[in-house]
């Protein structure tokens, strides 16, 4: 099953969504609206982490049930099990929905490469590469490495996009001044660790770029 339970009152990245989600929501909804006109006075359906639903990650067919998709080509065919655990998830009264991965510190935008067996990697490589293609990227660098947390997310949106033609939006909340985690204190610091990302994987900017993006979210305002 792809719902995983978290317990309250972690650390970092884990712990702040759980606040912005469950009693902040407002701050993340207004930063959707302003970067995203065609919501205008639309309400947004936080799914998760919920409360009542012990601040539960989603992930596989379940983040697909989950945001009550139809798609015409299964998830299966792209990404084998155990994918993306989201941070959030959301949905419009319009039905936009929103992927949702969280960062506290700059750490954690580095992330381990894929550790799956042989028959997942090469479904996982196959899909990386063809999104690549999509977006027009000609450089050599191996996207199931370095960065391939930001890699994997990217190509859910290709999927759902391109594949399902779905209108979904990657959501990559960037929190200040968490200091237990001794995180980034300003959106500049933020900002320059993400344009090394994104140099790096050659995605400054792509047919999918209109569909990211990146919020701030300052824990001094919500703690």
């Amino acid at each position: 099953m792809g719902i995983e339970k978290k317990l309250p009152n972690g650390n970092g990245s884990l712990n702040d969504i759980q606040i912005l989600i469950n009693y902040n929501s407002n701050l993340l909804n207004d930063s959707l609206r302003s970067n995203i006109p065609l919501l205008r006075d639309e309400s947004i359906n936080w799914l998760s982490p919920l409360k009542k639903d012990d601040y539960s990650e989603y992930y596989d067919d379940d983040f697909i049930n989950l945001l009550g998709l139809n798609l015409s080509t299964p998830l299966s065919t792209f990404w084998p099990k155990n994918g993306c655990h989201w941070d959030a998830l959301g949905k419009s009264e319009n039905g936009q929905v929103f992927l949702v991965e969280a960062k506290a510190h700059i750490p954690e935008i580095v992330t381990d490469p894929s550790g799956a067996g042989e028959v997942s990697k090469k479904l996982i490589d196959n899909s990386l590469q063809e999104t690549k293609a999509f977006l027009n990227i000609k450089n050599t660098i191996d996207w199931s490495g370095t960065f391939y947390q930001y890699t994997n997310r990217l190509a859910h949106l290709y999927f759902l996009r391109v594949y399902n033609n779905i209108p979904a939006w990657l959501v990559n909340i960037y929190f200040i001044n968490d200091k237990r985690m001794k995180g980034p204190a300003t959106n500049e610091e933020w900002m320059g660790a993400i344009q090394v990302v994104k140099a790096y994987l050659g995605v400054g900017h792509h047919k999918l770029s209109k569909y990211m993006i990146d919020v701030f979210i300052d824990m001094e305002k919500i703690e």
